[in-house]
């Protein structure tokens, strides 16, 4: 094993307990401290960022990569806006969720507390960085990052900055630990610290996830892909449908949260799939249809199961006509990934029908699936969606790094009271 990394991660372990100690007002001015050091070193960030897209257009990557990749002025203004989001949450740390007297006279409360050490392994979104930090750190955790060798630059400028907010409030820089290495080597090792990190979250492409779901001896909370779907009721507002299509589709075809699938009720097929049709090769993407769809789709070409199963990533999406809410349920339920689902209706019944039939981490009703999102949903920013059924499930904020324990509060209680107390001889 890597006594690197090894050892970093046990200095991250250790710098942990001082911002466990934080109360809520010192993480909220630590965290708007690092926002406006991240907003003062925007153009070393940028300038980083450059050197990364050089050298990822020279190894030929493009399209959804190079755009997770790509920061500019907006983009990095809207990181700075998500740290100081976090900032202004509620603090998570301390929370009593659930409070009950048993008959005995205890009192039980369950109360939030800190993971400990979360590591967080990604690829290509430099925001990340600071999204990640930011969260882990407003739950009271250390955080260890390893982000992809393509961002390396962008990550450690992005980390730097946050550090010095950090160091400037006395609390060691490595509760905020970024491994430079890109060796897969050290993702394996990093995931078998079982006596060190806490919690794992994979987020990148699916190879990536795999691998450290199936090398990892640390839990992990992940998602593996987002195969979105929108599903268009037989008593949908077929301009809503449509505006929902066109935004999950073509705004930024690159993230999880983009849609994959469209399923159109067969009654209103004649009137939507070639509108649909014509606004989606207007805005350049590939059509790839079902037999019944493509005589409504011109230029679409013939679909198949694993286009069904892609996350295209793309400016593509595949089409289906189906009888009925039931069979696109049942779609769903088989091509899906359990990440967002979206129905457009106006039919009260038909909503409540696709919500109670999908085990989907976010679903939607009547709105876009690209709002599956933390920073959308109210969380600041997200470290991650999880499709994982554990104690987080969907967009992952501050609260959902955090755990629940109990404590109990009595004034002498014992199990068995009959129990006779012996006397201890003295002499």
């Amino acid at each position: 094993m890597s006594s690197t990394v090894r050892s970093r991660a046990l200095a991250c372990r250790a710098a942990a307990p001082a911002v466990a100690k934080l109360d809520a007002v010192q993480k909220t001015a630590l965290l708007h401290r690092m926002a406006d050091a991240l907003r003062d070193a925007s153009a070393q960030v940028l300038r980083a960022n450059a050197e990364d897209l050089r050298a990822a257009q020279a190894n030929g990557t493009s399209g959804a990569m190079l755009d997770r990749l790509r920061l500019d002025e907006t983009r990095m203004a809207a990181i700075v806006a998500a740290v100081h989001a976090i900032a202004d949450l509620p603090d998570p740390v301390g929370q009593i969720t659930q409070t009950s007297i048993r008959p005995n006279g205890l009192r039980i409360e369950k109360v939030r507390v800190p993971l400990g050490v979360i590591a967080m392994i990604y690829e290509a979104r430099p925001n990340v960085t600071a999204d990640a930090a930011a969260l882990c750190l407003k739950a009271g955790n250390g955080v260890i990052l390893r982000g992809g060798s393509e961002a390396r630059h962008s990550n450690r400028a992005i980390a730097n900055a946050l550090q010095l907010a950090m160091t400037e409030f006395g609390i060691d820089a490595a509760a905020l630990t970024l491994l430079d290495d890109a060796g897969r080597e050290n993702i394996l090792e990093l995931v078998q610290l079982v006596d060190i990190v806490d919690l794992v979250i994979p987020r990148g492409g699916e190879g990536l996830i795999r691998f450290v779901a199936e090398h990892a001896r640390v839990p992990v909370i992940k998602h593996y892909k987002g195969v979105c779907h929108l599903y268009v009721d037989a008593q949908a507002d077929l301009d809503l449908a449509l505006r929902l299509l066109i935004d999950g589709k073509t705004t930024r075809p690159g993230v999880c949260n983009a849609l994959e699938t469209l399923l159109v009720h067969a009654d209103v097929a004649q009137e939507f799939l070639p509108r649909a049709a014509a606004a989606l090769s207007e805005r350049g993407v590939e059509l790839r249809a079902c037999e019944k769809s493509r005589p409504l789709m011109p230029n679409a070409l013939p679909v198949s199961d694993e286009d069904y199963a892609a996350e295209f990533l793309d400016l593509k999406i595949a089409v289906r006509l189906v009888d009925d809410l039931g069979q696109a349920i049942v779609h769903i339920r088989r091509f899906g990934s359990d990440h967002t689902e979206v129905i457009a209706t106006l039919d009260a019944s038909a909503a409540q029908t696709f919500i109670a039939g999908l085990h989907s981490a976010v679903v939607m009703v009547n709105a876009s699936s690209r709002f599956s999102d933390g920073g959308e949903l109210g969380l600041g920013a997200e470290i991650g969606i999880s499709t994982t059924r554990l104690h987080a499930y969907g967009p992952m904020g501050a609260e959902s790094l955090t755990i629940e324990r109990f404590v109990v509060h009595g004034d002498g209680q014992i199990r068995h009271p009959q129990t006779p107390i012996v006397a201890i001889a003295t002499r």
